[in-house]
């Protein structure tokens, strides 16, 4: 797969269509795959956690999720293709999932939520293919029976649908003992989103980079730090780089 490097990142530089060609023909293959994605807030936070740079950057395919990575590609002169959005990846794999007759296992957010993304997913596919599916609130020590369950549901697909570094260091954890799942991948919010608890940006807001503008108006209090700063350090880090390159 072509991948660059970027900012301490691992990125494969695949479409949206690429990225689902590759997953449906390892999968055939009977080839596990551990998948992840970045945006600016995760490049960011990688800088410093190292544990979460070696979560991502040992992972089989990695996808940028946001806008701002895109943009930062191409002023670093290795420029991407195009976004692949994490949930929108996770919708179109469910979707793969139903007709090639895999079966998904969905761990994470609150129950209520897990359990309205399942109600959706059986109305739009069938009851099959769920294989299994719990919240995402657990203790360390709750680990090793959780993926024990997840493995002897004997589900092709497992989307964990926690907060980062929480999720990729989970993933990254258990990836040998998950390694009977032929696809395992980190959806962030995304079942908040299915579910309807929060609502998503209009589209124009996704193709103009202003996707998490709209998650920072939702919710202000628990975003600002998260966005503002975040955004703020990743336009830093971009032209740190780029002006140090132009140096050398």
């Amino acid at each position: 797969m072509p991948r660059i490097h970027l900012l301490n990142t691992l990125v494969d530089n695949l479409s949206m269509q690429e990225t689902l060609q590759l997953v449906e023909k390892r999968m055939e293959q009977k080839k596990s795959i551990h998948h992840t994605v970045v945006n600016a807030g995760k490049i960011v936070a990688m800088q410093e956690d190292e544990v979460l740079r070696k979560s991502v950057n040992e992972a089989d395919l990695i996808n940028a999720d946001g806008q701002a990575v895109i943009w930062a590609s191409k002023l670093l002169k290795k420029p991407l293709k195009e976004r692949v959005a994490g949930i929108d990846l996770f919708v179109n794999l469910v979707e793969l999932a139903h007709q090639k007759q895999f079966s998904i296992y969905l761990l994470g957010a609150k129950q209520e939520v897990v359990e309205a993304v399942v109600t959706k997913f059986e109305k739009q596919c069938d009851s099959k293919i769920i294989a299994g599916f719990r919240n995402g609130y657990f203790s360390t020590s709750e680990e090793k029976q959780i993926v024990d369950h997840i493995v002897h549901s004997k589900a092709d697909m497992l989307f964990v649908a926690m907060s980062s570094p929480k999720k990729e260091i989970f993933l990254h954890k258990h990836r040998e003992a998950l390694s009977s799942i032929p696809f395992i991948m980190g959806v962030g919010g995304s079942f908040d989103v299915i579910s309807g608890k929060t609502k998503r940006a209009p589209l124009w807001m996704q193709k103009s980079g202003l996707e998490w503008f709209y998650r920072f108006l939702q919710e202000p209090k628990r975003m600002w730090k998260r966005y503002l700063v975040g955004n703020s350090k990743f336009l830093y880090l971009v032209f740190k780089e780029r002006f140090h390159s132009k140096d050398k």
